[in-house]
């Protein structure tokens, strides 16, 4: 007997043959919530304030930004990390801010700052517990999004602390019911209707409607399509699941309704009934709808980018959702992925976020930012408009970095088009911190609105690092990565021949040093020497 088409042996030998997909996981296209289009800018409490924070400190913070020119600079962000908010949650459930450390509110203080011109953004973690043990927002991610929707955060990082992964399993799946939402069932479609693939298999059970129920979905290696589901009307339909019990485990399934991803959280299941049903809200076309079920985790990074795409989603639809409720212009949450990069949110991060960190937590020590760097400069053609690569905040003025570095620092993570989220203390903070941190010159490579992120074009004590500009301009960054000052020969025609930099060809150039205002002219070839740990970035 052939199981779907397929020959006994060729069943076994694919049921043996470990990791072997038939689904892979596809968050589809870019996450594009028309924020972020440049890399964001702004503050965020951890790096120096940890778990002390406050909402009079918030707030001081808030207008030393304002005084010292950082939000005349571009500097609008304001971010509470983690400690903001209370262990308890109110009698709705919904996340409140520390009842004493923040008495007056969120809202409040989100207002006072909101009135000061800033934005304000706001700190959970994909888990059951932030990293400092207070609530977080894993399974209550349309809750949460539509609490901070409300209150007009406009930034919203996403930690990875406490994370308990997706489970791999699916469930027993024997038919599919559909409802307009508010309306009695129009269809009832048994699992027979499926077109299977991979492991997904027809197992008989004659107490079941048709006798029948489909496994084998789990772990990406196994699909069942429903591809000729008719509706006569757009609109919003309840997508029932109706499965078999069976397993004292949690499982996990995915819906695809006519590309958009659908998730089924299912808890371990008590036997005293035979079947349960699940239930997701989902659009359908007039017209014939396809419908995939699948569950396409086979590893934590699989578990990790279900989840943050999941989150990113609520936050898109609870400010939409505020927009329509008050009649007011949406208010986009900027999303940044905080999973340290130990998924290579890369590859999945534009799908899910605006943002997402490539690398563990930064400090204030030079061989560590050097260390980020050097992951993350490699990461270059995966960033883009409103999806940045993120090597974490900036500790420009923090720890013992001497000037040159705090230069380098802000100089490399502005080439890499690294979100520029200050990590010092504003009220402070000395003049030279400043005035590295509001280069005009430098913010604007940053910013520039081409969104490409520096390459590498050549490794060594020195570092030459290019990056495009609009208007066909090129910045060229020698990072000396060494303690003594070091000489380099250019030759700019590598830049020329470079597919990715593709710098115009010319017969001389002119290059202009963005920190000290040296010109230099040059046919081709040009040396310069860098201080140790120092930086030389010059437009051509």
């Amino acid at each position: 007997m052939k199981r779907n088409g397929m020959c006994p042996a060729c069943y076994i030998k694919m049921l043996l043959t470990p990791g072997k997909k038939t689904v892979s996981l596809d968050l589809g296209e870019k996450y594009d919530n028309k924020v972020a289009l440049t890399p964001p800018m702004g503050w965020a409490s951890w790096n120096t304030f940890h778990n002390n924070i406050d909402e009079n400190l918030i707030y001081e913070t808030g207008k030393a930004m304002v005084e010292k020119g950082l939000l005349d600079a571009g500097y609008k962000f304001i971010n509470l990390d983690d400690c903001w908010q209370s262990n308890l949650r109110d009698e709705n459930g919904e996340m409140q801010g520390d009842l004493v450390r923040f008495k007056h509110g969120i809202p409040s203080l989100i207002n006072k700052l909101n009135d000061l011109g800033l934005k304000v953004g706001l700190y959970s973690s994909n888990g059951t517990l932030t990293c400092e043990d207070l609530p977080a927002s894993s399974h209550n991610e349309e809750k949460d999004a539509l609490t901070f929707a409300r209150w007009g955060a406009e930034y919203f990082k996403y930690d990875y602390c406490h994370n308990n992964r997706i489970s791999s399993y699916a469930p027993l799946v024997y038919a599919l019911s559909i409802a307009p939402v508010g309306m009695d069932e129009s269809q009832f479609i048994t699992c027979k209707r499926a077109k299977l693939e991979g492991l997904a298999k027809f197992m008989p059970d004659d107490r079941l409607p048709d006798g029948y129920y489909v496994s084998g979905l789990d772990n990406g290696r196994g699909k069942a399509t429903f591809d000729s589901v008719y509706v006569e009307e757009e609109g919003e339909y309840v997508l029932t699941v109706c499965i078999k019990k069976k397993g004292w485990y949690e499982k996990t399934l995915v819906a695809k309704v006519n590309g958009e991803n659908y998730i089924y959280e299912i808890p371990q299941q008590k036997p005293f009934n035979l079947t349960a049903r699940f239930q997701q809200v989902v659009k359908l076309i007039k017209g014939i709808n396809t419908i995939e079920l699948f569950n396409p985790i086979a590893s934590r990074a699989d578990s990790a980018a279900l989840q943050y795409y999941k989150m990113g989603r609520a936050l898109k639809k609870a400010t939409a959702q505020v927009a329509k409720e008050r009649g007011e212009e949406e208010k986009p949450i900027v999303f940044s992925i905080c999973e340290w990069g130990l998924n290579k949110p890369y590859k999945w991060g534009a799908a899910a976020g605006n943002l997402w960190r490539t690398t563990p937590d930064i400090n204030a020590n030079w061989q560590w930012i050097v260390l980020l760097y050097k992951h993350t400069v490699k990461l270059y053609e995966y960033s883009s408009i409103g999806a940045w690569n993120d090597p974490d905040m900036l500790e420009v003025g923090n720890g013992k970095l001497t000037y040159e570095q705090n230069k380098s620092h802000f100089s490399v993570w502005c080439m890499l088009n690294a979100p520029l989220i200050l990590g010092n203390d504003l009220r402070t903070v000395k003049q030279d911190v400043i005035d590295i941190v509001t280069n005009k010159n430098m913010i604007a490579i940053n910013q520039d609105v081409l969104g490409k992120q520096a390459k590498r074009i050549q490794s060594g004590r020195i570092d030459v690092l290019a990056k495009p500009l609009i208007g066909g301009k090129t910045a060229l960054c020698l990072f000396n990565k060494s303690r003594g000052d070091k000489s380099i020969t250019i030759d700019l025609q590598k830049l020329v021949d470079d597919s990715y930099v593709a710098m115009p060809h010319k017969e001389s150039y002119t290059l202009t040093e963005q920190w000290s205002g040296e010109r230099i002219e040059t046919q081709r070839k040009f040396k310069t020497k860098v201080n140790g740990y120092g930086v030389k970035v010059f437009i051509i």
